[in-house]
């Protein structure tokens, strides 16, 4: 027994030796696939085709708000598009996610010059059937407290301007703290109504809706996100000195938990299928979107990359596991379920890479885990120069896998994405399909296909320890 032993110990030893050699190696061992790849993902052909689901899903299945028949139909459609594509293992696992509906909505001012406002509810809020009151313009939380005793009984303006000169996951950050807990934090002080300025760039009067959240200690207030045009008026209006008075209508419902659901396909692994690359996007949207960047764009690549894989003929070691998350705008709980499904088979998660900051100009990657596992990372990233930027970044921005990584200390990986032109769209009418450039979607799709076939392939796995998250 204590030969045996001994020499278990020492067989575990010799794989992780070969596996730390075949890591300093990885450039060397997967240069080819990674350029068939690469040239499979990003053929003219290959690229239409995925354009072209993008757009038969968002044309069939726009606005796949969480609870709404639209996201039902879209999951279905996807299940059965999967088997049609041969992929192994495809279901739909149960998910109860929120449902909340807009209804009808309107904002106008009516005192002192009478003129509609382009404004939408934020995702959560309570309905009203009217509200009428005069509004405070404020330009952040402490112009807020400093100006309370003015608060009461009045609709609180949040006129938060985007910064386009600033990254544009910091500007939009800025403005996310307004949008989320805006509302509470005006009802504390009295008001009876909020209104956000849209998180984004100036656009046309396109107001961006998304989710906001109550405190537990604040009376619940109807809140909307209203145009940049029009947050720059009424505060020009309050600057010389008007007294203005706005009309909301919100004809929002909060409604019981629905049934909704995770679509999840793999490409089974050759020797160790029970070791999983998860690669997965979220297939909802906002209900006023048919959310072709946020998130089908991520949606098809990372169903592309998997497509791509398995049509070169190429079956990894381990599995990559397809997993396309439910409710990632308003609640997360694709994400949660999936963690708490798998909670036991988290170990062997290797990798976890998501999709979900549009498909556009790849400017490197992000990653989350050990500085022993960023390395071998960075080699892969270093056969991806023919897609774009290979840097590997620390500020990991991926919702649905969150979960896991904290529960399972699962490194993770995502592209780092030139956002500019996101943010224009985001959350807006504006977010179709004509937006997407087929071959930024390849690029993306190739990317992702490359990373997950070598980190499922390679001798050995990432190094993981607790992963520290920058977002």
């Amino acid at each position: 027994m204590k030969m045996f032993k001994r020499l278990a110990a020492q067989t575990a030893l010799a794989l992780v030796c070969f596996s730390a050699a075949a890591q300093d190696k990885i450039a060397e061992t997967y240069r080819d696939a990674t350029a068939r790849i690469i040239a499979e993902a990003t053929s003219p052909a290959t690229a239409a085709n995925a354009w072209n689901r993008l757009a038969e899903l968002t044309d069939k299945y726009p606005a796949r708000l969480s609870g709404s028949t639209n996201l039902e139909g879209a999951i279905l459609w996807a299940a059965d598009q999967m088997k049609r594509d041969g992929l192994a293992k495809v279901r739909v696992e149960k998910v109860m996610v929120p449902h909340w509906v807009r209804g009808q909505e309107s904002g106008a001012i009516v005192r002192p010059y009478p003129q509609p406002l382009a404004l939408v509810a934020l995702g959560g809020s309570v309905g009203t059937a009217g509200v009428e009151a005069e509004v405070l313009v404020v330009k952040s939380f402490d112009e807020l407290d400093a100006r309370a005793a003015e608060v009461k009984g009045k609709i609180v303006v949040y006129n938060v301007v985007y910064d386009e000169a600033a990254d544009p996951i910091v500007a939009y950050r800025q403005g996310t703290q307004y949008r989320g807990s805006g509302a509470s934090r005006a009802a504390k002080h009295g008001a009876v109504a909020a209104l956000v300025r849209s998180v984004g760039p100036i656009g046309h009067r396109t107001p961006h809706t998304g989710g906001m959240r109550y405190a537990d200690d604040a009376a619940k207030i109807p809140t909307a996100a209203l145009a940049a045009e029009d947050a720059e008026k009424l505060q020009r209006m309050q600057d010389r000195g008007d007294r203005t008075t706005v009309r909301l209508v919100l004809g929002a419902q909060i409604l019981p938990d629905a049934e909704s659901g995770n679509v999840i396909a793999e490409l089974p692994g050759r020797e160790q299928p029970d070791e999983v690359v998860l690669i997965g996007a979220h297939l909802d949207s906002w209900d006023l979107a048919s959310g072709a960047m946020d998130d089908g764009g991520g949606v098809v690549a990372m169903w592309e990359a998997l497509r791509v894989i398995k049509r070169l003929g190429l079956q990894p070691r381990r599995t990559i596991r397809l997993v396309l998350f439910t409710n990632e705008e308003n609640g997360g709980r694709g994400g949660l379920a999936y963690r708490d499904k798998y909670k036991e088979q988290l170990a062997k998660h290797v990798l976890a890479m998501e999709s979900d900051s549009g498909v556009l100009p790849i400017r490197g990657y992000d990653f989350a885990g050990t500085d022993k596992a960023r390395a071998v990372m960075a080699q892969i990233a270093g056969l991806l120069a023919p897609l774009g930027g290979t840097a590997i970044g620390d500020r990991f921005d991926g919702a649905d896998v969150m979960p896991i990584i904290a529960a399972g200390n699962v490194p993770a990986f995502a592209p780092d994405i030139d956002m500019h032109r996101y943010f224009f769209l985001h959350h807006t009418p504006a977010d179709t399909v004509d937006k997407i450039v087929p071959a930024e979607l390849a690029r993306v799709a190739a990317s992702m296909a490359a990373v997950a076939y070598i980190v499922a392939d390679m001798p050995g796995t990432l190094d993981r320890a607790p992963v520290k998250v920058t977002q």
